[in-house]
C-alpha cells in the first residue's frame, strides 16, 4: 500500500510505504466510543434539514479514527454532537445514542457533560483564535480545566500548564505562560490548544480541522505531534479532516461521509487500495501527487452536493456519479459488510484501484 504524505514545498502529495501495524491500533476489546445511528436535524425555513443521517462508528483507546468529506457532509456537525456542543434550538437530535465507556451522552443533564466536556472527552477546534480568550494569558486558559475538574489549586495548575507548553514543543514555554493568543503564532496557538486538550489526561480527544488555517509544513509538524502524544497518553483520537493524506499518514480507520451518511469505512489500508464507493474513488482520484505528470490534469468530482433540505429520492450521490443505474434512483443504499472492517452504501460493483481511478 503506499501512503500519501505532504511535501512541505507544495500542496501535493507523493508516495511513501504504510507500515500495516500502526501504533496504538485497536485492540477489538469494547469500544471506547459508539456511535448509534446517530441522526440530527435542523429546523429551517422550509422544514427540517438532516445534517446527520444514520450515521455508526466505533473508536477503541489508543486508535486514531478519521472522518473525512467535502464541506457540509455533516463531519463537524458529527463532532461537535458528542458533546452536545450543537446549540439547540435550531438544531436536535432526532434518534440514536452515544455510548461513552457505557454511558449514553445525549442522556445526560447539563450538569453531567459539562464534568466530561474538557476531562473526560477533550476537543480542538480548528481556528485556534475563535477558540482561545484574547482576554486571558495562554496559561490561565490551559491551567484552567485542571483548576475546575481536578480541584488543582491554581499555582500548580499553572505550574502544569507551563510543562504542557514545554511538552508540545512552545519555544521558552516558561515564559509563554504569561503572553497572550496574539503574541503566539498560528502554529503555536494551536499548539496551545493541543496543550489545553491534553491537561485533564481525557481518554478521548476530537479533533475537528485542526491544521485547516495553518501551512502545510506546520500542518506536518501539529499533526505529527497529535500523533505522538495521543500515542504517549493512550487517547483514542477522532481526526476530522477533508485531507486524505492526512488521513493517510495518521489514521487507523476512516470512514467517509457524504450528504450526512457515512457510505464507506475501513482501515486506511483497506480504504486507499481497495476504495469502493464511487464518491472515494472520486475523492481519491482528485489529490495531486508528486508521482503524476505535470500535464495530467486532476480529475474533479463533477457536480455540487445536494440540498440536505431536498434531497433526491434513492442515492444522495446519484447526479453526480457515473456507475449510477436505475436501482439508485428509487433506492438510497445502506451499509453493507464486504470483507475485514470494510463496509460501504452503494449498489454498484464498484472495485478500487488505479484502473477505477481512471476516467
Amino acid at each position: 500500500m503506499s501512503e500519501l504524505l505532504l511535501d512541505t514545498n507544495d500542496t501535493s502529495v507523493r508516495s511513501a510505504p504504510v507500515d500495516g501495524a500502526r501504533a496504538g491500533a485497536a485492540d477489538q476489546g469494547r469500544p471506547l466510543l459508539e456511535v448509534r445511528d446517530l441522526a440530527v436535524e435542523f429546523g429551517v425555513g422550509r422544514g427540517a434539514l438532516r445534517a446527520v443521517d444514520k450515521v455508526s462508528f466505533s473508536v477503541f483507546p489508543g486508535e486514531t479514527l478519521a472522518i473525512v468529506g467535502e464541506s457540509g457532509s455533516g463531519k463537524s456537525v458529527t463532532a461537535l454532537s458528542l458533546l452536545q456542543l450543537i446549540p439547540s434550538p435550531p438544531s436536535r437530535v432526532k434518534s440514536g445514542e452515544i455510548l461513552f465507556d457505557g454511558r449514553d451522552l445525549l442522556k445526560l443533564s447539563s450538569k453531567e457533560i459539562r464534568a466530561i466536556r474538557g476531562n473526560e472527552i477533550a476537543m480542538i477546534f480548528q481556528e485556534p483564535m475563535s477558540s482561545l480568550n484574547p482576554s486571558l494569558t495562554v496559561g490561565l486558559q490551559i491551567a484552567e480545566p485542571m483548576q475546575l475538574h481536578h480541584g488543582l489549586s491554581w499555582k500548580k495548575a499553572l505550574a502544569k500548564a507551563g510543562e504542557l507548553l514545554k511538552r508540545v514543543r512552545i519555544p521558552d514555554a516558561e515564559k509563554r505562560v504569561t503572553a497572550y493568543p496574539h503574541q503566539f503564532s498560528g502554529g503555536m496557538r494551536q499548539r496551545a490548544m493541543i496543550a489545553m486538550a491534553l491537561a485533564c489526561k481525557p481518554k478521548l480527544i476530537v479533533a475537528d480541522e485542526p491544521t485547516t488555517a495553518l501551512d502545510v509544513t506546520v500542518q506536518a509538524q501539529i499533526l505529527a505531534l497529535l500523533k505522538d502524544l495521543t500515542r504517549e497518553t493512550k487517547a483514542a483520537l477522532v481526526l476530522i479532516t477533508h485531507d486524505l493524506g492526512v488521513v493517510a499518514r495518521y489514521a487507523d480507520r476512516v470512514c467517509v461521509m457524504y450528504a450526512g451518511r457515512i457510505v464507506e469505512s475501513g482501515t486506511a489500508r483497506e480504504i486507499y487500495e481497495t476504495p469502493r464507493h464511487p464518491y472515494t474513488l472520486g475523492l481519491m482520484a482528485s489529490i495531486p501527487r508528486l508521482d503524476q505528470d505535470t500535464q495530467q490534469r486532476l480529475v474533479p468530482i463533477e457536480g455540487q452536493p445536494p440540498d440536505l433540505s431536498a434531497l433526491p429520492q434513492g442515492c444522495a450521490f446519484q447526479t453526480r456519479c457515473r456507475y449510477v443505474g436505475d436501482r439508485c434512483r428509487q433506492e438510497a443504499p445502506e451499509l453493507e459488510h464486504i470483507e475485514g472492517q470494510h463496509f460501504r452504501a452503494c449498489f454498484a460493483d464498484v472495485k478500487g484501484g488505479a484502473d477505477a481511478l481512471e476516467v
